[in-house]
């Protein structure tokens, strides 16, 4: 049981006037700790908490030393990676046996990435001037930052975000998602181990109320979203009506490409299973959609059906678990609801389509496959979270890049083939953000991630997520 009682606020826990929030086993429904409702007032503590380090103790740190604080986070945070991948397959319900790569290894890996390009990055550089002289090109830190985290990934999505802040010279309001908070709030020891001046980083829990003081705040200068386009698109328009800078990681549907070349070894399906499977398909890279050639599409859903249908279901603490549940029971429930709208549809069950046998407790649904897809259905074209996977017929490689391209969304995708060269081409005819080849989806932190469309705007990961963080200033002489 795990405790977190009012706002982390100048570098100690303040008690709250919220109401209790209970933080729940999604395996279980077995009660794994508390954190509080913060108040508006609170989330102005917060705010000001956050402004006050911006301007005293933070203000003081060279870029060579925001970097080397965030050094000292990593190793920080490494002494304590078995704690929080217990914690992470017990709040957001990851398998044991992979969350310490989907969570802590990618937590970790932010973290490092920033402790080198934020030593690197040119923050005050002198350019020739088109006019005549000399141009200085300063990037100064945005400010006070709110960021607003999603559940799926709670503390890999919050280093995003915050390691580059950090290393921008910015300070920072965290806002979990209620539904897994505690993981970002036992950050707090690893912050306090690595020694951050206080107020650097500030944690307020709560729901959309406090979410929308954070986002309406007047001393917040920068939001940083991920979640649904939903939300995602209500923030933008509070942020634009103050001129307020934001960032929004949203929504995927993402399409994974076999061309017709494509050798379907365990290498390739297990590679292709993962990417839809993974985390209990709550990721939003997912390659919900496997498009295949007609010619071997037969083929695709045998073998994509086979591999599916091994999946193990079970608790997420049994290291023998494949797939674990979802996050609460509308998560279940709408993942229902769509599968039984695209059978009704035409589609054809070819493993899973209902719950689980044996599973009296917990928000479990069977990995499942369907074909006879169009692409045109509501589950090939809404980002469900769950773990389900549609496989679509193409005629030609112009036919899969049109299907592929044809969604409102633009956050990743994946190809499949034995001519490299080939892959690369058809994966820049893609209107997304991130493209894999022949893997599995993964992010590089030293590179930018973000979508097209409505996957959102701006970018995490590299100098690009560093950029997000800072004001440009030209002094021109």
């Amino acid at each position: 049981m795990r405790t977190f009682d009012g706002i982390y606020v100048a570098g100690t826990w303040r008690p709250g006037r919220g109401e209790r929030i209970e933080v729940t086993s999604p395996a279980t429904g077995e009660v794994l700790g508390y954190v509080s409702e913060a108040t508006a007032d609170e989330v102005g503590q917060a705010v000001d908490s956050a402004r006050s380090a911006l301007h005293d103790d933070w203000a003081t740190y060279s870029p060579a030393d925001r970097a080397a604080a965030l050094g000292r986070l990593a190793d920080a945070f490494e002494t304590r990676k078995n704690d929080f991948a217990e914690l992470f397959s017990a709040e957001v319900g990851t398998p044991r046996r992979a969350s310490s790569f989907v969570h802590v290894m990618s937590t970790l890996g932010a973290l490092r990435a920033y402790e080198k390009i934020g030593a690197d990055y040119p923050f005050d550089e002198v350019r020739p001037s088109m006019v005549g002289g000399e141009v200085r090109v300063r990037g100064l830190p945005v400010g006070v930052v709110g960021a607003i985290l999603p559940w799926n990934a709670p503390l890999f999505t919050a280093c995003l975000k915050l390691a580059p802040a950090l290393a921008a010279g910015c300070t920072m309001v965290l806002k979990p998602a209620p539904d897994a908070p505690l993981a970002v709030s036992l950050f707090t020891e690893v912050i306090e181990q690595a020694d951050l001046p206080p107020g650097v980083v500030n944690i307020v829990s709560g729901h959309a109320a406090t979410g929308e003081a954070l986002v309406t705040h007047p001393g917040v200068d920068k939001i940083s979203f991920t979640g649904s386009t939903a939300v995602g698109a209500r923030i933008g328009a509070l942020c634009a009506a103050d001129i307020r800078r934001c960032s929004l990681e949203l929504g995927g549907k993402s399409a994974a490409i076999l061309l017709d070349d494509v050798v379907l070894d365990d290498k390739t399906i297990g590679g292709l299973v993962g990417g839809v499977m993974g985390n209990n398909g709550q990721i939003c890279v997912s390659r919900s959609r496997i498009l295949a050639p007609r010619s071997r599409y037969d083929e695709v859903v045998a073998a994509v059906g086979a591999a599916v249908g091994e999946l193990v279901v079970g608790d997420p603490s049994d290291r023998t678990t494949d797939v674990g549940p979802l996050i609460n029971a509308a998560a279940r429930d709408r993942v229902e609801r769509y599968v039984a709208q695209a059978v009704d549809e035409g589609a054809r069950v070819i493993v899973g389509g209902a719950r689980p046998d044996g599973f009296d407790t917990g928000w479990y649904v069977a990995p499942t496959v369907l074909a006879n897809v169009d692409n045109s259905m509501a589950i090939a074209r809404d980002e469900l979270f769950g773990p389900v996977v549609v496989v679509i017929p193409y005629e030609d490689d112009v036919d899969a890049v049109a299907l592929a391209n044809d969604s409102e969304y633009g956050l990743a995708g994946g190809i499949w083939s034995s001519d490299t060269a080939r892959a690369n081409r058809i994966a820049a005819q893609l209107r997304v953000g991130a493209v894999s080849i022949n893997s599995a989806p993964a992010l590089d932190c030293g590179a930018p991630f973000g979508g097209f469309k409505k996957s959102g705007l701006g970018r995490e990961g590299g100098p690009e997520g560093l950029s997000e963080y800072l004001e440009f200033q030209s002094i021109i002489s």
